[in-house]
């Protein structure tokens, strides 16, 4: 006779490492310049977007010749020419706010507050939280569900 409760326990398995598995095939690049324009297609002659920052980190999702065709934080897609991006981690904030904290925890003292939108190099991850550092060199903690990137 098929238990259904080992039943639903191993499908909830799989479907936990299929996801895993698709957030860590995930491709990330991030700005390599100081400024790069996202276009509306892959190439010069298509229209500039907007302008992206450096360290800007940026979800890849297709490809075509020298240009990579991506999307950030809040879903905007567009096209970068791939010599312009590299691969140091880096992450924005996507809250209204962040702490950035001297330890990883929220009982750890404040050092400053991150915008949205603001883009923090990475330095470590620590389960839920990620030590970042703004280009100014303050360094600290920020909750990893406060942040987009990698």
């Amino acid at each position: 006779m098929l238990n259904l409760g080992k039943w639903a326990r191993a499908l909830a398995a799989l479907t936990l490492v299929a996801s895993t598995a698709a957030l860590q095939a995930r491709e990330m690049v991030s700005v390599d310049r100081a400024e790069i324009n996202m276009r509306a297609g892959a190439g010069t002659q298509t229209a500039a977007l907007w302008t992206l920052t450096r360290g800007y980190p940026l979800e890849v999702t297709g490809r075509q010749g020298q240009w990579l065709k991506v999307r950030d934080f809040e879903n905007d897609t567009g096209w970068v020419f791939r010599p312009l991006v590299g691969k140091t981690p880096h992450l924005v904030v996507k809250s209204r706010v962040a702490n950035v904290r001297s330890a990883p925890g929220t009982r750890s003292r404040i050092l400053a507050k991150a915008d949205h939108g603001e883009v923090l190099r990475t330095l470590e991850h620590r389960n839920d939280w990620v030590r970042v550092q703004r280009e100014g060199g303050l360094k600290g903690w920020i909750a990893r569900r406060l942040l987009w990137g990698w």
